[in-house]
């Protein structure tokens, strides 16, 4: 593992969360940060051409101060993308961590297609900068990036809160299991408690293969409880998250067919949106 994550921040109130989830991995697993905001081809180009919009026969004059409009726009998109990682490694200095800052233009989809390989994980917030407006709804950058994304995906809650108690869910999946295999190799798991859920029945083969996530972790040092609960997993997952006090929780990302793939995993996305605390998911 490389041991390093990339921070996307954007401004938003869920920014505050992203640095302080990634000063606390620093602090606890050794994690270098690399800091990345990302201006869309709109910004950084100062959005839609107002000197464009004229229609023939303006006046000359017209045209050069609109254009100077549109040039001044996109300095001060630029100037504000600076300022936003500026404030974010503010935050990590002040939580002695030191961070790279990084400011990409292009496509944000492109820009993390061409930086995940040199980072362990991508960290983002849950919503970006229309969350008080779109309580009910994932951030649309961040749908895109739960689909896009290779590496795993680290998705901070709006408020931080050192992580103890660690949850599961584990579906015998084969993403499922990589989830497991991901924390049995990072040192961000070690000296926390995990439990890892199966919801449905109580089978034989849901036994087992519980005992084989447990045993995984076990190989690695990591001690895990196990447990089996009845119901729906978005319902029976967010009911023990509030009532035994999780803090973080790790899913895979579900996809036995072509279809269920594009869609990532109705079970995943569904606890995006409803969970609480952050979540690691893991394709």
């Amino acid at each position: 593992m490389t041991n390093k994550i990339i921070a996307l921040v954007d401004g938003s109130t869920y920014s505050k969360s992203v640095c302080d989830h990634a000063a606390w991995f620093a602090g606890h697993g050794g994690y270098e940060v690399e800091l990345m905001h990302v201006l869309g081809r709109r910004e950084g180009s100062g959005g839609s051409d107002l000197s464009g919009a004229i229609s023939l026969g303006a006046r000359s004059a017209l045209l050069e101060e609109l254009s100077k409009i549109d040039e001044q726009r996109a300095k001060l998109v630029v100037r504000r993308g600076r300022a936003i990682l500026e404030d974010a490694k503010a935050l990590l200095d002040e939580a002695g961590v030191r961070a790279t800052e990084h400011l990409r233009h292009g496509d944000l989809i492109e820009a993390i297609s061409e930086t995940e390989g040199r980072a362990d994980m991508i960290l983002i917030g849950k919503r970006g900068e229309a969350a008080d407006f779109a309580k009910g709804h994932l951030g649309s950058n961040l749908e895109r990036i739960v689909r896009a994304a290779s590496k795993p995906l680290f998705i901070a809650s709006r408020a931080f809160r050192p992580i103890e108690k660690v949850l599961i869910a584990y579906d015998g999946s084969a993403s499922a299991m990589r989830a497991v295999d991901y924390m049995a190799r990072s040192v961000l798991y070690s000296n926390l408690a995990i439990k890892i859920v199966t919801v449905g029945s109580a089978t034989e083969a849901a036994k087992k293969g519980l005992e084989d996530a447990k045993a995984m972790l076990s190989a690695a040092g990591l001690k895990a409880e196990t447990g089996i609960l009845p119901g729906q997993p978005e319902e029976a997952l967010g009911k023990l998250i509030d009532e035994a006090e999780f803090n973080h929780l790790v899913i895979g990302a579900s996809g036995h067919s072509r279809l269920r793939s594009l869609f990532v995993g109705s079970t995943s996305l569904e606890m995006i949106r409803t969970c609480k605390v952050p979540i690691l998911l893991v394709k």
